[in-house]
């Protein structure tokens, strides 16, 4: 009845928002350790705090005896210096927990009702919930491979002669197994708890309390050990990489198309069994997937990161038009949201589906972007999200991922082809008081760089102007341009022009004066700021204008008023209330 009594105080408190102590359950070289590491850096990469507390570590610290003889159940020394260890490991996750954690990992065997109901006591007295996830094996073959590769290069055992450690160990198992008492549906139906039945073959769960116990059974349901590798590359160099341009849905560049090639040959040599090659929506990473024979799957989660009103734009550009924006993306890079775009944090969100797939996968090649990269990347090395906007990722270079017991082993294979340096290393100078120069030191540079470009707008004298064109705001610039989302048909008005530093095929309007042919919508280009004029013109329709930013015709709009500020950002229509969440557009004005 006591026991009874236990178990139901340990379904934890009714808060929805208690922390968590999740308790491994299982014999030595079951996994759990494997199990709980991996589950570890999924939560951490998902933004829950997670912290594994392993009681093996405490014991070590505590004695350096690692004989069978120690884990016998009546050796009552021994028996004290583990039940202290159990006891230290619990204070540490107490600390934890009341401090900045929301998740502690309780890596032990805990074998025993006794010992499952003592961190119940302790979780009920903190008002911490309590989810067990219990490993049970009884697969020769896996356990003998768990022997040899984690137990016999384990801290244990990393010193002692293979033979004699896996004896050794053997013995060990034997004394946990005298004493073992699994998670019973009868006894113990109030816990909430998930049985891993043979790696993965087969899954009991039982009274999953809340959202974070729902995420882990999601996981652990789709991880699974069979030995495989990912690759892992950027796509070949793009025409917006040599401008230095981020974003956009441009071609790789001739280097960019010499990786794809060698890339294919390097695939080739590996001899992969069974690769598949994802890549993501964009042509650059399709083009780069071109010569490799394989079947080719390309998912919309895996397109870059979205800069919103800063896509196509170089950095110095964004610090040109948004140095506040700039600025605050510099002093917190994860959570930081570009105006109607992405954060890091988005990415990862947007990123789970494909590694719930890449877990449930086997030998794959992944082609993405900079910043999926580093999110992957993160994901399989523990980065800290703190380092991850910052993880270099350099073009032309193949990444290896092999997952280990505890772990995940990296390989870098760059094929020597030529590329531009995309990466920007964390700055220090993060105030928004700073200058240009300051915010831009440790930009990528360019290749050629190019003066500013401001647009001109000229029409025949007996021309008529009409909204459905570009109009001259008072100092002859393109003065509103908007901005919408794929897919949406609500235009979002920013009211200040952006500057963009003149290149062959920018598109910045201008054209006209006798030269101009007003009558096909054509503009074009001139130079500003002491510049000479270029000695051949370039000219491009107004509908070509808007097609390149997004937007139909008509879209871009006078705005006389503005020459200049602050850049706001507006939804809906003018003097409408239609915020663009109504499942229908407003009723159109009268004639």
């Amino acid at each position: 009845m006591e026991a009874t009594n236990l178990q139901k105080k340990g379904c934890g408190p009714k808060l929805s928002n208690a922390p968590t102590v999740i308790v491994m359950v299982g014999l030595p070289a079951r996994g759990k350790t494997y199990i709980g590491k991996k589950l570890t850096r999924y939560l951490n990469w998902i933004g829950v705090n997670t912290k594994v507390f392993n009681v093996g570590q405490y014991r070590r610290e505590a004695v350096n005896d690692t004989s069978h003889d120690f884990f016998r159940t009546d050796n009552e020394e021994a028996m004290k210096i583990r039940s202290q260890c159990a006891t230290d490991a619990l204070m540490d996750v107490c600390r934890w927990l009341n401090g900045d954690g929301m998740v502690a990992v309780y890596d032990a065997t805990n074998t025993t009702r006794q010992r499952r109901n003592r961190i119940l006591n302790f979780a009920e007295e903190h008002c911490f919930r309590v989810f067990f996830i219990e490993s049970i094996c009884d697969d020769p073959g896996v356990i003998e491979q768990n022997l040899t590769e984690v137990k016999v290069n384990g801290p244990d055992y990393c010193n002692k002669d293979p033979e004699v450690a896996i004896l050794d160990f053997k013995l060990r198992i034997k004394h946990y197994q005298s004493a073992y008492e699994t998670i019973s549906d009868k006894l113990d139906n109030d816990l909430s708890y998930i049985k891993i039945i043979d790696v993965g073959r087969r899954f009991q769960v039982n009274h999953v309390a809340d959202h974070i116990q729902s995420r882990i059974v999601y996981y652990l349901m789709n991880i699974h050990v069979t030995p495989r590798t990912i690759y892992l590359c950027r796509h070949g160099e793009s025409e917006m990489n040599v401008k230095q341009r981020i974003g956009g849905d441009s071609n790789l560049s001739p280097r960019g198309m010499e990786f794809a090639k060698k890339l294919s040959d390097f695939i080739e040599s590996q001899k992969i069994a069974d690769l598949k090659v994802w890549t993501s929506e964009l042509k650059r990473t399709a083009q780069t997937a071109a010569h490799i024979s394989a079947p080719k799957e390309n998912w919309k989660a895996l397109n870059e990161i979205n800069a919103g009103v800063c896509e196509t734009m170089t950095y110095a550009e964004i610090q040109e038009n948004f140095p506040e924006e700039f600025a605050l993306r510099d002093q917190d890079k994860y959570f930081y949201r570009y105006p109607m775009g992405e954060s890091y944090y988005d990415l990862v969100t947007r990123l789970e589906p494909v590694m719930m797939e890449l877990e449930r996968s086997e030998n794959v090649l992944v082609i993405c972007h900079q910043a999926v990269m580093r999110c992957v990347l993160a994901y399989y090395l523990d980065e800290d999200k703190g380092n991850l906007p910052y993880l270099k990722c350099p073009l032309h270079t193949i990444l290896k991922l092999t997952p280990t017991a505890y772990g995940c082993k990296r390989e870098d294979f760059p094929l020597e082809v030529a590329a531009v340096d995309t990466h920007r290393p964390r700055p220090k100078n993060i105030s928004p008081e700073r200058g240009a120069n300051d915010a831009l030191l440790n930009t990528p540079p360019v290749e050629q760089q190019q003066p500013v470009t401001v647009c001109h707008l000229h029409h025949h004298d007996n021309a008529m102007a009409t909204t459905d064109a570009p109009q001259p705001s008072p100092r002859g610039l393109v003065t509103s341009h908007k901005f919408s989302f794929p897919g949406s048909k609500i235009l979002l008005p920013f009211r200040k022009p952006l500057i963009f530093h003149h290149e062959e095929d920018l598109i910045c309007g201008g054209g006209g004066g006798s030269g101009s042919d007003s009558s096909s919508g054509k503009i074009k280009s001139s130079q500003s700021i002491g510049s000479k004029l270029h000695s051949e013109e370039q000219f491009v329709t107004a509908a070509e204008i808007n097609r390149r930013r997004g937007m139909s015709d008509g879209d871009i709009t006078p705005d006389a008023e503005s020459g200049g500020g602050i850049v706001s950002f507006s939804c809906g229509m003018a003097n409408d209330d239609f915020t663009g969440l109504e499942d229908e557009l407003p009723p159109q004005p009268q004639q």
